[in-house]
């Protein structure tokens, strides 16, 4: 007999909230487009942390969406423009990709110096088909309760992003907490 086996095995945790989670990101507007806002963000988390890549992901059923990206300067030296848009991250991302959705189900930071010192991360497809290394992200949870996304940052380098990193991400995800629940309540 043979036996075909994926080319990784998915650990995504199982996400109960997700049907709610959907209901809610819709009533407040948010995951389903770009953000200048979010953007903006972004481009904060990336800049206090020293990280090429941040994001902010908003994470539904079957994917995660990244209504804030900041995906590091445009014409970096020594790359070609068809080499920069092959590692410019979309803004799109299957739910089994990244770190993001243990964030939301655990409802805490995760914080990862180099993703293969870890087996149960080092095999997600981010590590092999974009190059992250590295991973710092805390969870978005709402007035409600309701964890809605992330705010993370990425390096495709191992970074010892220590306790101030987690501290800093704890903080920031914080920030942008209360400015969405200021957004709801107008």
């Amino acid at each position: 007999m043979i036996y075909e086996s994926p080319a990784y095995q998915s650990l995504t945790p199982t996400d109960q909230e997700a049907p709610q989670r959907v209901q809610r990101l819709r009533e407040l507007g948010l995951g389903e487009s770009p953000d200048p806002e979010f953007d903006e963000f972004a481009r904060k988390l990336a800049q206090i942390t020293g990280a090429p890549y941040a994001m902010v992901n908003f994470i539904s059923e079957d994917r995660q969406y990244f209504a804030g990206l900041y995906t590091g300067p445009a014409g970096r030296a020594n790359t070609t423009p068809e080499v920069a848009a092959a590692e410019q991250p979309g803004r799109v991302m299957s739910r089994d990709h990244g770190y993001c959705p243990h964030v939301v189900v655990r409802r805490k930071a995760l914080v990862l110096d180099d993703v293969c010192d870890y087996p149960r991360f080092a095999g997600n497809p981010v590590v092999d088909e974009i190059g992250i290394r590295s991973y710092l992200g805390a969870p978005l949870i709402d007035h409600t309760g309701m964890a809605l996304g992330t705010i993370c940052v990425v390096d495709t380098e191992p970074r010892p992003w220590g306790r101030q990193g987690l501290e800093t991400i704890k903080s920031l995800a914080a920030e942008l907490t209360d400015r969405i629940n200021q957004r709801s309540r107008r």
